[in-house]
């Protein structure tokens, strides 16, 4: 079919087994780290490993790409490089990158996605990208529909790939520095702190805690935002250019993978029956699940769009918690003992776990050792609240928790259409094609030309069936044996062989991309002058730079320390803004025009570039 764009589901996974969950949950490709140079340390993974994924995702044609998104130092480049070959050995599709040293390298013709890390904000550093051999370029969570439409245009060919659920960085991604120079743990090296997360008490210039417009403690998660949710919005993202919709989560256990993973799933399915044959799914095979999924029931800390929309703007902060509330549960009646008793919204389990807000607006939460009728009963050592009427959050259902963890919550299989025959001379034949364009033929070598004395038809059918421990299915069952016998066993045999046969005929007809050749004009950076911004840590990524046009004034943060006044983040959230006192509107006195962060780990100064609405944010360093 003419002008069909492949749109891909791009699920996460910490390790094989995750992966191969969200392959049958309705992924059309998944990212995985492997045992280094990954921008999640803590999700590392074996090549060995890796090649299993890739082994099990290709047979549906789910793509595999592996992080590779550090920045690299001088003496990792022969590792990565060695890594790269191995990774290419086992099969993956694509690496995800953000170190420019990579570019330079020898390694074979392994398709290079430009990873967020990259900071492609702008639509000349997204056509360089393209430029330099990028097939792929995933972009800034900031990003608007019409953003995202400019970006389309930019990077053409190269695809686009845009997140559409679980955590958002708040900084702009690949730029953030708070972590190497506030607590010695780099983002760009897959150590991410998480400083955005922290409690800070925002302060004056004297350092005095600013009293607030709604009277509420100066003390918050002032940089902590919402994760983001667009399942709502695949249809836009779609329209806008965007290919590959990214969920975030690479340290997400597999419930969570599962769950929201299919959820996007099915409305992918959905966006694209309703496009009359624009799109179509980037892989093969059919899910099937026996649970309904539902992503407000994972991990998340509140939902936003994000920038999606100039109406999502004020949808943005999660100042309460960086940690899930979860949902509402009931309220609390009174003491009972050494229970809790509840007036409920849900049914409660053992093991569910549930929290509130104290006085002081801090959630607290514990885990319930036994439900008796209206009585919780939490377990010992909680702090539980003792006034009735507080709002309980159930954050961890354990039945739910419990279903997840099944295997048999999604099964994904390939149809196939089969027609049963016999030549001339007796042989029985199997044709058998499947939703991947394969087509084989097999023939037993004995003659069968005995007539049967019951009818064979539903027998016959109940063995071409017996399929479910592979990854097909028979969709349609075409048998023109009439009355001739063939022992069961017989066929069942003739059954395994067509399987085989079509296992075999995928693997030849499956092609990974190449590397798209690069085209970088030798002046590609002409004018620019690098700063720590740029992440140049090593010498080849520097060589990247100076011969394409570049002058290097400025290291990473991580080889070259900075010294006085630094911009740690640049971030698109604007917390005057999420506040109502905009500096351009008409309510900026409810806050100081100059604002600080303060907390344990340092004193974050807050600038407001309104200009190009962005808020910046600085430490001192001596």
């Amino acid at each position: 079919m003419k002008n069909v764009r492949l749109l891909e589901l791009l699920a996460p996974a910490r390790d094989a087994e995750t992966a191969i969950a969200a392959i049958d949950h309705g992924a059309d490709a998944v990212y995985i780290g492997a045992d280094s140079f990954g921008a999640r340390a803590a999700a590392r993974n074996p090549v060995k490993d890796i090649a299993d994924v890739v082994q099990y995702a290709h047979r549906f044609g789910v793509r595999v790409y592996v992080t590779l998104n550090t920045i690299l130092y001088d003496n990792e480049l022969n590792a990565a490089a060695s890594l790269i070959k191995r990774l290419y050995d086992a099969g993956v599709d694509a690496l995800i990158v953000q170190d420019m040293s990579i570019l330079q390298m020898d390694i074979p013709p392994i398709d290079l996605h430009a990873s967020t890390q990259t900071d492609a904000r702008t639509p000349e550093k997204i056509a360089m990208l393209a430029k330099a051999g990028f097939s792929q370029i995933v972009l800034p969570r900031e990003f608007s529909l019409d953003e995202i439409r400019r970006a389309t245009d930019a990077a053409s060919p190269a695809a686009i790939e845009v997140f559409v659920h679980g955590a958002l960085c708040v900084c702009y991604s690949g730029d953030c520095q708070a972590g190497a120079i506030l607590a010695g743990r780099s983002a760009n090296r897959g150590e991410c702190p998480q400083i955005c997360r922290l409690s800070f008490r925002l302060t004056d210039e004297q350092g005095r805690d600013v009293k607030l417009p709604d009277g509420a403690s100066a003390e918050r998660h002032w940089l902590s935002t919402a994760d983001m949710n667009r399942i709502d919005y695949l249809g836009d993202l779609a329209d806008a250019g965007a290919t590959s919709f990214k969920i975030e989560g690479r340290l997400k256990p597999a419930a969570y993978v599962k769950n929201v993973t299919a959820a996007y799933s099915l409305a992918l399915d959905r966006l694209i029956a309703q496009s009359e044959g624009r799109y179509a799914r980037a892989s093969f095979g059919r899910t099937e699940l026996n649970f309904t999924p539902d992503p407000a029931r994972s991990f998340n800390r509140g939902f936003t769009p994000y920038f999606l929309t100039p109406a999502h703007t004020a949808k943005i902060p999660s100042w309460q918690s960086p940690k899930w509330i979860g949902l509402p549960a009931g309220k609390t009646i009174g003491r009972s003992g050494n229970g809790l008793r509840v007036k409920t919204s849900c049914e409660l389990h053992n093991g569910d776990g549930l929290g509130y807000f104290d006085p002081n607006g801090k959630f607290t939460g514990f885990r319930i050792n036994r439900v008796d009728g209206d009585i919780i009963y939490p377990a010992p050592g909680s702090t539980v609240p003792s006034k009735p009427g507080v709002q309980l959050y159930r954050n961890n259902d354990a039945a739910g928790e419990a279903a997840l963890a099944r295997r048999d919550t999604g099964r994904r299989s390939i149809g196939v259409n089969v027609v049963l025959r016999n030549d001339r001379i007796g042989r029985i034949i199997i044709d058998a094609s499947d939703e991947r364009g394969c087509a084989i033929t097999v023939c037993t070598d004995e003659i069968y030309t005995d007539i049967a004395r019951s009818e064979q038809t539903g027998p016959r059918r109940r063995i071409m069936e017996r399929i479910s421990d592979t990854i097909y299915r028979l969709d349609n069952l075409d048998d023109r044996l009439g009355t001739i016998f063939i022992p069961a066993k017989a066929l069942a045999a003739l059954r395994r062989r067509a399987l085989d046969a079509l296992d075999r005929s995928w693997a030849i007809r499956y092609n990974r991309r190449p590397r798209k050749p690069a085209d970088i004009p030798s002046d590609l950076f002409k004018g620019l002058t690098t700063s720590y911004h740029d992440n140049i840590a090593n010498s080849a990524a520097e060589h990247f730079y100076t011969t394409h046009g570049a002058k290097v004034a400025g290291h990473a943060v991580e080889v070259d320390k900075p010294h006085g006044k630094v911009r740690v983040m640049t971030t698109r959230y604007c917390l005057r803004r999420s506040m109502g006192a905009c500096l351009r509107g008409k309510n900026a006195g409810l806050l100081p025009d100059r604002l600080w962060l303060d907390a344990p780990i340092g004193r974050l100064e807050l600038k407001f570039d309104c200009d190009n609405c962005r808020m910046q944010v600085y430490t001192d360093i001596p």
